[in-house]
């Protein structure tokens, strides 16, 4: 099998609160506990492939409190999900869900596992090319969803981008890979948007940054010449089917890009796609701050300090020490004291 998600059912085991960028704590998690039982994939995991084959979900069941803080309560229930895009991380997951560890640990929560499921089934990709061919495909973005474009983020669903994700995953990692070029151009021409309903947002995204994206349903259809390609109309369905999986856009092993067959109106959308807003405008606010002071307002580079010290300045604002948002980020705890020195020095000035 190449494909698998499976969904863990957490309770937590005490009362606390966590920080916006608490899937990267996931995320390290999850590394971790590949690393522990099979060195061999964990290095293959750490390589820098071009897509990483897998995804993680951000929790479900998350609350804000009054301070705008992500408040967990023993009382309630959480998930996430984790899938599989190989054969070699699916067999692990197969092997580790019999023998999960009883708690995840956290720097302010630790969690219970009570239980996995599994919500998309085993999957090979060549039995995603056998996907009946229907009239429209519908999916839903139930997370943030973003794409890189000449360096910025990208936040539309366009056919192109949409499925040029999903081609990217299914050239790595399927046994039969699709000319991209000559497909992509098929889908340039052909596939339409029937209907959207779509809402623009800005949250934090992995270690670092912010990431500007879209969540809710949009509704695709092909046109009648370009369903004469019947190679290309298969491979349209099955990458269709492969999205649940493998998510789209960038960051999907962050929880971005999480995406589900059928039409759901943004109402329905159970992700906890406000957790993150708040700091994110606070972020956004301090940028723009520190963007006034710079001489030179232009480059590419005098914003993105400004972003990394408005990044350290929100956080430390929320209650994290600076030798955490040095961990986190992965800058060292000099650096991010220096900056958050100097940032508080203009603003004050």
């Amino acid at each position: 099998m190449d494909l698998i998600e499976t969904r863990l059912e957490l309770k937590a085991l005490n009362n606390g609160v966590i920080r916006p960028q608490y899937i990267t704590g996931l995320h390290g998690w999850f590394l971790n506990e590949v690393r522990q039982s099979n060195p061999e994939l964990s290095q293959y995991l750490h390589d820098g492939q071009s897509e990483k084959p897998f995804t993680i979900s951000r929790l479900n069941g998350l609350e804000l409190n009054t301070s705008e803080r992500i408040q967990i309560s023993t009382e309630q229930s959480y998930s996430f999900k984790i899938t599989g895009l190989n054969s070699s991380v699916v067999q692990w997951l197969q092997e580790w869900v019999n023998n999960f560890p009883d708690i995840i640990k956290q720097k302010t929560v630790s969690w219970e596992i009570l239980s996995n499921t599994i919500t998309y089934p085993p999957i090979t990709y060549q039995s995603l090319l056998e996907t009946p061919i229907e009239e429209t495909l519908a999916l839903t973005f139930t997370s943030p969803t973003s794409f890189r474009r000449k360096q910025h983020h990208f936040p539309l669903p366009l056919p192109f981008n949409v499925f040029q994700s999903y081609l990217r995953r299914w050239n790595d990692f399927a046994n039969h890979p699709i000319d991209s070029e000559t497909f992509l151009q098929w889908v340039d021409n052909h596939v339409i948007i029937l209907r959207h309903q779509i809402q623009t947002l800005k949250v934090t995204g992995g270690k670092k940054g912010m990431v500007t994206g879209f969540i809710g349903g949009v509704e695709y259809g092909l046109s009648t010449q370009g369903r004469k390609h019947q190679e290309f109309t298969q491979l349209f369905f099955a990458l269709g089917q492969l999205a649940p999986y493998c998510g789209t856009g960038h960051k999907t092993p962050f929880g971005l890009g999480q995406t589900r067959n059928g039409w759901f109106s943004n109402e329905n959308i159970k992700e906890s796609v406000n957790i993150g807003i708040s700091i994110s405008k606070r972020i956004e606010e301090l940028t723009l701050q520190l963007m006034s002071f710079q001489k030179r307002k232009g480059g590419e580079r005098a914003l993105k300090v400004c972003q990394t010290r408005a990044t350290i300045l929100a956080r430390q604002e929320q209650g994290e020490s600076l030798k955490e948002i040095a961990e986190d980020m992965d800058i060292s705890y000099e650096t991010v004291k220096t900056y958050a020195k100097l940032a508080r020095k203009l603003l004050n000035s």
